[in-house]
């Protein structure tokens, strides 16, 4: 199964927190606007997908040090294009990214937290003893695929995918078709 089908399948439940101010996904998209770096925030795009994002990137980046109120303006496009077509690779809408601060599950707060800190223990009493298992093996291949090379993005899509398969049985989404992640090639 190809990475971008993969992402199509698990992404879908992650968006509330990935289309917020201080999620996973902006966070990159900052960090790739000052480095310099595109392929930081691509992860989060197909590859189909991923020219439209490429070129906001560089519009932005040609305008944002000509003044405050440019950079200001020049990263809110940036973002709201990494954003949208983020969302519709999920085959989701997109209605502007959340404030930070917005709602997110306790249980995606507490498995941020885990990979964070390389350790399951903060998802203890959030998740049924009855998923534990499963809620582990894909938190090791998350964990697993946490050190790619930025600049490979078949590896850093890898992650992302396991990423969001994770945090959809953390938060209790686990259709059949979810344990087809593991072994992404």
């Amino acid at each position: 199964m190809n990475i971008a089908k993969v992402l199509r399948l698990f992404v879908r439940t992650a968006s509330a927190h990935c289309d917020t101010e201080d999620g996973p996904a902006v966070g990159d998209g900052r960090r790739a606007l000052e480095s310099g770096n595109v392929n930081i925030a691509l992860k989060w795009v197909h590859q189909d997908a991923e020219e439209e994002v490429r070129e906001a990137f560089t519009r932005a980046v040609a305008v944002r040090d000509l003044s405050p109120q440019a950079r200001d303006l020049a990263d809110r496009y940036f973002l709201d294009v990494l954003i949208r077509v983020h969302r519709a690779g999920e085959g989701a809408g997109f209605e502007g990214i959340k404030p930070a601060g917005a709602h997110v599950p306790p249980q995606v707060v507490a498995a941020e937290e885990a990979l964070s800190l390389g350790r399951i223990d903060p998802l203890r009493g959030l998740v049924d003893d009855d998923r534990w298992d499963e809620l582990e093996r894909r938190f090791d291949q998350a964990v697993a695929l946490k050190g790619f090379d930025v600049d490979n993005l078949a590896a850093a899509r890898e992650y992302v995918a396991a990423y969001v398969s994770f945090f959809k049985f953390a938060e209790g989404h686990d259709q059949e078709h979810d344990h087809q992640h593991a072994h992404v090639h």
